[in-house]
């Protein structure tokens, strides 16, 4: 009997688990949604005998399977004692984009018996919470788009030994006054330096503009700040990865998200495009 990586992906309706098994799809995991617990050690035994050799099993389960929410604990430990590798991802968001996302879809929730979609949703948490208390990644996809969500799974569960199977960096900035990204690692406060927005010219452009990149990244404050930040990343970086993080999310912030926390997010994945991690670039807040 060989070792399987065993995924499972579960997390609250509407959160994102169907892309996340296509994105588990497209790197050669073979995927069952929704599959009844009963069945998993002997699919788990016909996955290690078949002529068909099974290396990687991706799993959804949900509050659709009423069934394994009571043994989730005992089915992933005997798995993992029969010499198989076991994952949980947990997806999660906002109660309050979830509803928006059903709305949207017109979906209904598999929770909701009376058709409110917010009752069925806070009921689900209750059912799922010991369960997300097993899982080994929490993802947050409120402010996600659906590339991210699957960027964030495939860095994760890329079996590839090639740099892609690296840590992904993603740099994101943000403006305070709209909410700290709830997926951030690190968080940078840029407040300090001059504010673009009370200079007349600069105050409809962004900071990918050149205009405002100059203005904000040719102050000595900023010179120094991005010194300091990058021999800090320079130690950091390699230690994440060490400890086996496979995703790492560094928020930049100002007040509003339009020019200083996107000049200086501009600048950093420049820096880091340099180095050999998967790095993308995210401006949350910008334009509003």
């Amino acid at each position: 009997m060989h070792a399987v990586r065993i995924v499972v992906v579960s997390g609250l309706s509407g959160s994102g688990k169907s892309t996340a098994i296509r994105a588990l799809e497209d790197l050669d995991y073979f995927c069952v949604d929704n599959l009844p617990v009963v069945l998993l050690p002997k699919f788990l035994e016909l996955a290690t005998v078949s002529g068909q050799r099974i290396d990687r099993l991706g799993l959804v389960v949900d509050v659709r399977e009423r069934q394994f929410l009571d043994v989730a604990d005992e089915v992933l430990r005997d798995a993992r004692a029969g010499g198989h590798s076991v994952e949980v991802v947990f997806l999660t968001a906002d109660v309050d984009r979830l509803v928006q996302r059903f709305s949207e879809t017109r979906r209904k929730h598999p929770l909701a018996n009376n058709g409110d979609v917010r009752d069925g949703l806070l009921e689900e948490v209750e059912a799922l919470a010991d369960l997300q208390k097993l899982a080994d990644h929490h993802i947050d996809t409120t402010a996600l788009t659906v590339h991210e969500l699957r960027a964030r799974i495939q860095g994760l569960f890329d079996p590839s030994p090639d740099d892609s199977s690296r840590m992904a960096v993603n740099v994101v900035s943000f403006g305070f006054r709209h909410g700290v990204p709830r997926e951030a690692d690190l968080v940078f406060d840029v407040r300090f330096l001059p504010n673009p927005h009370y200079v007349t010219n600069l105050r409809p452009l962004t900071g990918q503009n050149q205009l405002v990149a100059d203005f904000v990244l040719g102050k000595t404050d900023t010179q120094d700040f991005l010194g300091h930040l990058y021999r800090m990343l320079d130690f950091l970086l390699p230690k994440y990865e060490s400890e086996g993080k496979s995703y790492l999310t560094i928020a930049v912030g100002c007040t509003g998200g339009q020019h200083r926390s996107v000049a200086i997010s501009e600048e950093i994945g420049r820096r880091l495009g340099a180095l050999p991690y998967g790095v993308s670039l995210r401006h949350r807040d910008m334009p509003r």
